[in-house]
C-alpha cells in the first residue's frame, strides 16, 4: 500500500507561524519530482513544538495542496495513546490517506504496553497505520514480535518504518511478517541495505532537497537495476550522511533554505545550524549537484 519513496516533509515556519505558501510550493516540488507520498508532522516535521490545532492544520494543508496526486502519510503520533488517538482522527477527517505511528517515547512502555497502545489506536480509525520503530529517539523498539502481534490483530497495520539502523532486522520482520507487510527504511543512507533484504522504499528527509534523485534511486532498485541504484547512492551518499550532521531537521532546513525554498527557522529548543557545519553541508551540496 505504501511503497516507493515518502517525503518526511519539513514544516517551513515565517514569524513563528506555519508559512504555508512555502508548504504549498515544497509539496508542488515533491509532486514534480515523482515522491510516492509525504509524510507531514514526523520527526522532520517538528511535531513536538506543534499545539493540537498546528498539527491538522499542517494536515490539512498537505492534504489540500497535494491534491490527491501523492499519498500523505500523516505524523499523528505520541506518547499518550489519547493524544494519538485525537491527532490519528483529526487527521482522518481532513483526508489524510494514512497514519504513521511512532512508539512512545520517554515513558518506556513495555512490549505489552506498546501493543496495547497501538491496538487501541487502530480500532478506533479506518486508516491504514505505519508503525514506527526510532530506538535512538524513543528509547524503545517495537520488538519483532510485537508487529508480527499487531499485524495478527489489526488488518490497519500494515507496515512499519525501520529506524533501528541494521538489515538483520529488517530480514527478522520480512521473515515474521511475509511478504504483503510494508517495511521502509527510515534512513536515507540505508535504504539500498534495507531494499536488499526486503524493504519496500523510504521515508526520506533528503527528498525533501532531491526527491526525483531519491525517487529515481529507490525505482532503479525495485526494478532489478542494481547497479544503477548503487550509482545514485554512491553519488548522494554524502548528503546522506551530511543531512545528520546534526539534530534533524536543522540541516535539512538549513538546506532548504540555502536553495530558497523556505526560511531557515525552527522552533526551540532546535536552533539554526552551526556556521562551521553549514559550510560542510554547503560544500557537500555543491559537490553532489545541488543547485543554488
Amino acid at each position: 500500500m505504501f511503497t516507493g519513496t515518502y517525503t518526511a516533509i519539513v514544516t517551513p515556519f515565517r514569524g513563528g507561524h506555519l508559512d504555508e505558501p512555502a508548504l504549498a510550493n515544497l509539496i508542488k516540488a515533491q509532486v514534480k519530482g515523482g515522491v510516492d507520498g509525504i509524510v507531514p508532522v514526523g520527526t522532520t516535521g517538528e511535531s513536538p513544538t506543534l499545539d493540537y490545532e498546528e498539527h491538522i492544520r499542517v494536515v490539512e494543508r498537505s492534504v489540500k495542496f497535494a491534491g490527491k496526486k501523492i499519498k500523505v502519510m500523516a505524523g499523528t503520533g505520541g506518547n499518550s495513546t489519547k493524544e494519538a488517538i485525537y491527532l490519528t482522527q483529526e487527521a482522518e477527517k481532513v483526508g489524510a490517506d494514512g497514519s504513521l505511528q511512532v512508539a512512545p517515547y520517554y515513558n518506556k512502555p513495555t512490549q505489552e504496553g506498546l501493543f496495547q497502545h497501538f491496538r487501541a489506536i487502530a480500532r478506533v480509525t479506518k486508516l491504514p497505520i505505519v508503525l514506527y520503530s526510532v530506538p535512538s529517539r524513543c528509547g524503545v523498539e517495537i520488538s519483532v514480535g510485537t508487529v508480527k502481534a499487531l499485524a495478527a490483530e489489526c488488518n490497519n497495520i500494515v507496515g512499519i518504518k525501520e529506524a533501528g539502523g541494521t538489515p538483520d532486522r529488517v530480514s527478522q520482520l520480512r521473515a515474521a511478517l511475509g511478504p504483503k507487510f510494508t517495511i521502509l527504511s527510515g534512513d536515507d543512507s540505508l535504504t539500498l541495505p534495507f531494499m536488499s533484504v526486503g524493504a519496500r522504499g523510504v521515508v526520506s528527509v533528503a527528498s525533501n532537497l532531491i526527491p526525483k534523485q531519491v525517487v529515481q534511486m529507490v525505482r532503479a532498485f525495485a526494478a532489478g537495476d542494481c547497479a544503477g541504484a548503487l550509482k545514485l547512492h554512491a553519488k548522494f551518499y554524502p548528503l546522506f550522511k551530511d543531512l545528520f550532521i546534526e539534530t534533524n531537521p536543522v540541516p535539512i532546513k538549513a538546506a532548504l533554505a540555502m536553495t530558497g525554498q523556505i526560511a531557515d527557522e525552527l522552533r526551540l529548543p532546535l536552533v539554526p545550524m552551526s556556521e562551521k557545519n553549514r559550510e560542510v553541508l554547503r560544500a557537500t551540496m555543491k559537490s553532489c549537484g545541488v543547485r543554488f
